[in-house]
């Protein structure tokens, strides 16, 4: 079968050295349970790119963000802005083939209000979103704390690309469940689903409906609960007049959720069950997905997208043209 062409990556990651040394000298040598930093470059992730047909990658930090020393505000704002200017950098390099999500200070919402004007200044960053992750050192997605950073994303129309990091259950891999498993095999998945039940019941999401959300890993463990998630909340007083139709026709307005991983068939098949092939988007989740396995996982799209999306034009849709829609620079 022959490879899907034209595919537009937007979950996909960059590790510069800069941001790899610091990691390593305030306690990061094994972030989130891993064996370490995966090796990156700028030309093999073009290289990657190139391997796998794919035409344009939307880069981003992934877990442990760019704060990393909680408190330590400071560090936090110069490690963010350093590892914003390397992706600008190689964006302005090679506009066709890169854009990126930029990194935020959070917790710090002052210097995240800084950054996010600075990320959508065309003069400036000129990112085509941010990311954040689930959690910042324990306050979720939805917390009130964060409400001027939602006020201004929202201001922004902004494209949110959303990854899990660790749970916050204490300090440190040793406080979470199962501390043997790195938290990418189990964690990640309910972590997302977390931040996003949190962003509905909060009422986030009603709030502020300028935003679009990306959800990596097909949601995580997102899809199987939302019923759950609908029934349980007027029972217990919490949620926005939450409802599964309600929940559907928010996420079918706006959220898309990534490919990254390994969704087919059977997580794939769930969330179809809440959204249409529209909200569908191609990810790789290189580096930190080494490229045997990439490769591998591509051809696994190759074999099972044809199944879940029968109609070529739905599979166009997921290979680039929901992300040419989201992202018009693609």
């Amino acid at each position: 079968m022959p490879t899907l062409q034209n595919k537009v990556d937007v979950h996909s990651h960059y590790v510069p050295d800069s941001y790899r040394q610091v990691c390593l000298e305030h306690g990061h040598a094994h972030p989130d349970g891993m064996p370490g930093f995966p090796t990156w470059s700028e030309d093999e992730h073009l290289a990657m790119m190139d391997s796998l047909d794919i035409n344009k990658a939307y880069l981003s930090i992934t877990s442990p963000g760019t704060h990393l020393i909680q408190g330590n505000d400071d560090l936090a704002r110069r490690v963010t802005r350093d590892c914003n200017i390397a992706a600008a950098n190689f964006k302005r390099r090679c506009p066709d083939r890169i854009g990126f999500f930029a990194s935020t200070p959070l917790p710090d919402v002052a210097g995240t209000l800084e950054e996010i004007k600075a990320a959508f200044d065309k003069k400036d960053l000129n990112a085509d979103g941010v990311v954040v992750e689930t959690n910042h050192h324990g306050t979720y997605l939805g917390d009130e704390k964060f409400e001027p950073v939602m006020r201004a994303l929202n201001e922004k129309k902004a494209v949110v690309f959303i990854h899990p990091t660790t749970p916050c259950l204490g300090t440190g891999q040793a406080a979470t469940p199962l501390p043997h498993i790195p938290q990418p095999m189990l964690e990640f998945f309910f972590e997302t689903a977390r931040a996003v039940a949190n962003l509905f019941i909060s009422g986030t999401v009603n709030r502020y409906p300028n935003i679009t959300y990306i959800i990596s890993h097909c949601g995580g463990a997102l899809p199987p609960m939302i019923r759950r998630i609908c029934g349980a909340s007027p029972i217990i007083g919490l949620g926005d007049d939450l409802s599964v139709e309600k929940v559907h026709a928010k996420l079918n307005q706006q959220f898309y959720f990534d490919t990254a991983g390994w969704p087919f068939p059977e997580q794939m098949q769930g969330l179809l069950q809440h959204v249409t092939p529209e909200r569908i988007l191609y990810g790789t989740d290189f580096p930190w997905t080494p490229i045997s396995v990439v490769t591998q996982s591509s051809k696994d799209h190759d074999e099972f997208v044809p199944q879940a999306f029968p109609n070529q034009q739905d599979r166009d849709k997921l290979c680039f043209e929901n992300a040419q829609r989201l992202l018009p620079s693609s």
